[in-house]
């Protein structure tokens, strides 16, 4: 029959309907070789991790400072626990690091000076230093209190009372000589004249002859003199005395620190650095002994910054501490820190400061440790999202990477910003293997915005996320549940139960072919299996304890998509499960909200009429439709052109939509149920409303393969149920998708009962031909396409389009001539 032939063809047969067995893969229990979990050894590397572990091995042993390591995958519990693992592995046969101590720096405090000492003697410094200070505390009051002491600064006391007194009984022998008087007054000395032994009155003396009372004045101005140049030598005087008592201090010192650190000194004879610090230690106590004797015996006491003696006592002390930094006393091998939380101090270190009266203070003492520092010699685990949080942190990271060394820095000193003095402590020499761990489309961003990170990181670890579905890998992974299960103390799980999550890991990695591994909520989902099975009483964790698991965490999740469920039934939202449309279709979506997933229909129409080629797609015009969402629609009207005008022009104005659609619309897996309102729309063909569908094509036709099917089809199975199943509904699928059903058991019971239909389509043809119930129609010699089928209808209404178009364009040339004239 010719095109416009309307004649209407036999029903087809549903084609590529698929059975039970093909929406959900089971996994059989009963080939597992167990009974329980507790029955198999623990799993140290997660299955499938082979080249991930050669890409570790290779990283860890290369010892070039700029191979660090990026490990694809997310920073979960399980992910982070298989890279540890195999980082403390080897660690273990790496030696020990060293300690690391900051001791104060005698020559400029405010570079306090890093000591590096083997593992161990840290502690053992720190130790022997706090001995010796309480030691000299108590000896060096008792040196200064024996009787050999006290002669000795007796006999310089003497001395300088008696040089003082000699000069002073010189110059009083020498004014009676001269029948002068010296006389002390409030003011000061004096001189005067006598006769026979009595001062001269000031009446007197003006009765005396000019020459007697010049040769007096003369006299007593040399008096005078003489005792200026006393009165200006007792100050040297005084000096020497001090100094003398300094050095007979600093004797008495150097005796009972020399006799006391002998010991110290044979203990550390093999570290160089050690005695150089305490030869600095020894000269600071000689120097100020005073710190050791108190206000009593050292007359000065000295105060601190904030006028409080004690304070100042303890500060005085603090200097000869040893802050033990990094202490790998105990260490049996390397160090393998994971660092939570990345920031700048939690990396590279921290000044900490103590209040004193409103003054903030601080010394080589209140220097602490980053996560580099105690990972030092060892390897370092950072979670890369978590470092990128702090962007000083990264910075700071790389500079200690590229300089081979940790230096602390407050942030102002790193911003350049005015803050409280702070130590500029010695740096100390990094040698480490840094493991970041991350997402792949982080490390691919940080590739390319940033030079140094591909400098810095030149080792990736592809950690893979699943394997084959294959009985010796579902051993491998029973292993790892086992391991899961030990590490934290869950109970058993049977053998129907491990077979449950199988299948649930399966459906979680998108292929029924393969299993999903080290997943991130794998853990969560055991605990909960086990608060299951014990809320029953029960020890060993059964398949209905995974499946009640699973069930509970979808209700907890899932209030949006029955929220969605009710505007449907209360007509709020439309979706027709019944009948037939004219260019209407049920297209499927994902919505995902949470970390929980469903699918949802949306009800797809197309409009046709005269016009030029053009399909327009409402959404995009709106600008609600997303790049690929607009490419799919494109390719729709690529598909027109190609198949039904060929030889001449469409003449044909679409418009599609999503109905009751207010947010983005992206994606091209709705581009298949748009053609199909299309090719309605155009041949007037009605649609059933009881068949969902979902799927991408391309501009040959060909029914391509998107993500998500299990949550779609399963949506539309619950929105049928709800209105009661006819065994007529069902969902249209891609044939390229059906290795991806993992169904869940209430929608696979209703396709084993014939109440629920999955079709898997490979072409828009099959596709038309369940929808509508006509064959597609093949095209015969001269490329045209019988009547009484899908093509053959739309190829008849585009003929009609195009017929109509020629005519009005003849009549308005008609009509222009006509005008002319």
């Amino acid at each position: 029959m010719s095109n416009d032939g309307q004649m209407a063809a036999a029903p087809v047969a549903p084609s590529g309907r698929l059975d039970a067995a093909q929406v959900r893969r089971r996994f059989d229990a009963r080939s597992l070789p167990f009974e329980t979990v507790s029955e198999l050894e623990d799993l140290a590397v997660p299955p499938g991790q082979e080249l991930a572990i050669e890409a570790l091995r290779f990283g860890v042993s290369i010892r070039h400072p700029d191979y660090h390591i990026y490990a694809f995958a997310p920073a979960s519990e399980t992910r982070l626990g298989f890279v540890r693992d195999f980082l403390e592995q080897r660690a273990a046969t790496l030696p020990p690091p060293s300690d690391i101590c900051y001791i104060h720096n005698f020559d400029n405090p405010q570079a306090p000076i890093a000591l590096s000492l083997p593992p161990g003697r840290g502690a053992q410094l720190r130790d022997a230093m706090k001995r010796l200070v309480q030691d000299l505390r108590a000896a060096l009051p008792a040196a200064f209190e024996n009787e050999d002491y006290r002669t000795r600064r007796q006999g310089i006391d003497e001395q300088f009372k008696q040089k003082h007194q000699e000069r002073f009984d010189a110059l009083q022998k020498r004014a009676q000589q001269d029948s002068i008087a010296i006389i002390r007054t409030p003011v000061g000395i004096a001189f005067a004249p006598t006769r026979e032994g009595e001062v001269i009155t000031p009446q007197d003396f003006q009765k005396l002859p000019q020459t007697q009372r010049d040769r007096i004045t003369a006299t007593i101005e040399g008096l005078q003199a003489e005792m200026e140049r006393i009165v200006r030598q007792v100050p040297v005087w005084a000096r020497e005395h001090r100094e003398q008592l300094r050095q007979l201090n600093r004797d008495i010192t150097r005796y009972a620190v020399a006799h006391m650190t002998e010991e110290l000194r044979a203990a550390f004879a093999d570290l160089p650095p050690v005695m150089i610090y305490l030869a600095a230690v020894e000269r600071d106590v000689i120097e100020n002994a005073d710190d050791f004797l108190g206000q009593e015996q050292g007359g000065e006491g000295r105060l601190g910054p904030v006028g409080d003696t004690a304070a100042a006592d303890n500060m005085a002390f603090r200097r000869y501490g040893v802050n033990l930094f990094v202490d790998s006393s105990g260490m049996a091998g390397a160090p393998v820190i994971y660092e939570d939380n990345p920031t700048v101090h939690s990396l590279i270190g921290r000044i900490e400061h103590v209040a004193r009266f409103g003054a903030l203070l601080t010394d080589f003492n209140l220097l602490k440790p980053g996560a580099l520092h105690r990972a030092n010699g060892g390897f370092l685990l950072l979670d890369a999202v978590k470092l990128l949080r702090n962007p000083l942190a990264y910075e700071a990271l790389k500079r200690a990477l590229r300089a081979g060394e940790i230096r602390i820095q407050s942030l102002e000193q790193m911003l350049s910003l005015t803050g409280t003095v702070s130590p500029d402590a010695e740096p100390v020499r990094l040698q480490i293997k840094l493991v970041l761990i991350g997402p792949r489309w982080l490390f691919h961003i940080l590739t390319e915005a940033d030079s140094e990170f591909a400098e810095l990181f030149k080792v990736q670890v592809d950690v893979e996320d699943q394997i084959d579905r294959s009985d010796d890998h579902a051993l491998l992974v029973a292993r790892s549940i086992a391991t899961m299960v030990r590490r934290h103390r869950l109970s058993p799980l049977d053998r129907g139960a491990v077979a449950r999550v199988l299948e649930h890991l399966a459906r979680q990695s998108g292929d029924n072919l393969k299993f999903a591994i080290e997943t991130p909520g794998l853990v969560d989902l055991l605990k909960e299996s086990d608060h299951w099975a014990g809320q029953s009483g029960e020890k060993v964790v059964t398949a209905a304890d995974v499946q009640q698991a699973i069930d509970a965490r979808q209700r907890r999740s899932d209030r949006i998509y029955r929220r969605l469920r009710e505007q449907v039934r209360n007509g709020v939202l439309r979706v027709e499960t019944r009948g037939r449309r004219i260019g209407q279709a049920n297209g499927l979506s994902v919505i995902s909200v949470g970390g929980f997933s469903f699918g949802h229909p949306s009800r797809i129409t197309a409009q046709t009429r005269l016009g030029g080629g053009r399909v327009i797609d409402i959404e995009r015009e709106v600008e609600l439709g997303g790049h690929l969402h607009s490419k799919g629609v494109m390719i729709l009207a690529g598909f027109l052109g190609g198949r039904y005008a060929k030889e001449g022009p469409l003449s044909l104005q679409a418009s599609l939509v999503f109905e009751q659609s207010y947010g983005m619309i992206e994606g091209d897996s709705a581009s298949s149920v748009e053609l199909y309102a299309l090719l309605s729309a155009i041949g007037e063909l009605p649609l059933r409303q009881d068949l969902a569908v979902t799927g991408s094509v391309d501009q040959h036709g060909r029914i391509q393969a998107i993500g998500g099917v299990n949550e779609k089809i399963e949506g539309f199975y619950d929105l049928c149920a709800e209105q009661e199943l006819t065994g007529e509904q069902g969902v249209i699928i891609p044939a390229s998708n059906v290795r991806h059903l993992m169904l869940r058991q209430d929608v696979v019971d209703a396709v084993a009962a014939g109440r629920f239909a999955v079709y898997a389509v490979e072409t828009v043809d099959e596709g038309m031909a369940l929808l509508t119930g006509m064959p597609a129609g093949m095209p015969d010699a001269d490329g045209r396409y019988p009547g009484g089928t899908v093509n053959g209808a739309v190829a008849a209404r585009l003929e009609r389009l195009t017929h109509t178009a020629v005519a009005l364009a003849r009549r308005m040339d008609s009509e222009h001539d006509d005008r002319r004239k």
